[in-house]
């Protein structure tokens, strides 16, 4: 004999689980109740988050000390990460500088020490080796402490066609751009979890919120960043670790030597950053807690509005703006 079975079926084919048919008149209006409540209460926190959104652009919160706070920063022989550098030590805090490059990390370092700032240290480490990152980690511990704000900001950017990049240079883009955001934290977020204390700072990239030719996966390394933290955000928040802050940081173009062909329709308005102003926008988002930040600020709106079109709408915008990168080959 055929069983029936009585579970429903969707309108795409997929099996419904049955519907329970056994419970009390008195607990299907409960749990309706509960539900109507529950989206009166969603909405009313919706309005709330909205408001003190709204406070937060009229009144902004004021930038946090760093004085005395142990800084890493990878990437600080070069760029931002050389310009983060020195900007955290002179507002007094100790920076920690990592670089695969020893000598350009080695003289930012000895440049700080040779400023008065509170003194710097220099380490020699592979970012994209997770055995480097935990054996450089331990030594960082043992000779100055703590690290309090990790800012990773090493990243590379093949720039050419998916199909003209090689698998050597993709997997290096994802080893340094996404996995060494990994080994960091796996290696300093103990520390601040057991103080529930520090603040993690990743370098995102517009090209994070939007795709560009001749990135495909320099895109998607920014973009797993991205979704890294966000997820990372929500480990800290439902165990209750209110004291460690995220901070993702979404550059447009920076003039770094990275954005080798940069192509700008609008450059009075949408020229190349500075190194000094992109190093400048990410402290003071890290010093008022910006959950999601992009320099300028306005790419964030921009993105969001224009995500509000269809699909053919975003490319119109894109194809108007007319910004991006030549292949560098």
């Amino acid at each position: 004999m055929v069983e029936v079975h009585k579970s429903k079926m969707s309108l795409n084919g997929i099996q419904q689980p049955p519907y329970n048919r056994n419970k009390s008149i008195g607990r299907q209006f409960l749990e309706v109740a509960q539900i109507i409540g529950d989206v009166c209460l969603l909405f009313l926190y919706l309005l709330y988050s909205l408001g003190d959104a709204i406070y937060r652009y009229v009144v902004p919160p004021t930038p946090k000390s760093v004085k005395g706070e142990i800084v890493l920063i990878t990437g600080a022989g070069h760029g931002m990460g050389k310009e983060l550098a020195f900007l955290y030590a002179s507002k007094g805090a100790t920076v920690v500088g990592w670089d695969v490059n020893k000598k350009n990390n080695e003289e930012t370092i000895s440049e700080i020490n040779q400023r008065g700032y509170p003194h710097a240290y220099a380490y020699y480490c592979d970012v994209s080796k997770r055995d480097s990152v935990f054996e450089v980690a331990k030594k960082v511990q043992q000779e100055v402490g703590d690290v309090t704000i990790l800012i990773n900001n090493a990243g590379i950017m093949p720039t050419h066609p998916i199909l003209d990049q090689t698998q050597e240079e993709i997997e290096r883009t994802f080893s340094i751009n996404v996995l060494a955001h990994c080994w960091t934290m796996q290696a300093f977020l103990p520390a601040m979890k057991k103080n529930n204390r520090g603040h993690i700072v990743a370098l995102s990239s517009c090209a994070g919120l939007f795709g560009l030719e001749n990135l495909v996966p320099y895109c998607g390394s920014k973009f797993a960043v991205r979704g890294m933290m966000e997820a990372l955000h929500e480990e800290l928040r439902l165990e209750k670790l209110d004291r460690i802050e995220l901070t993702t940081v979404c550059p447009y173009m920076v003039d770094t030597g990275l954005c080798k062909r940069p192509r700008v329709r609008f450059d009075r308005f949408m020229r190349l950053l500075t190194p000094e102003y992109a190093a400048k926008a990410i402290m003071k988002a890290q010093q008022t807690n910006m959950k999601l930040v992009t320099v300028p600020n306005y790419m964030l709106s921009l993105t969001n509005y224009v995500r509000l079109f269809p699909l053919k709408g975003a490319i119109y915008v894109k194809d108007f703006i007319n910004a991006g990168l030549e292949s560098d080959l």
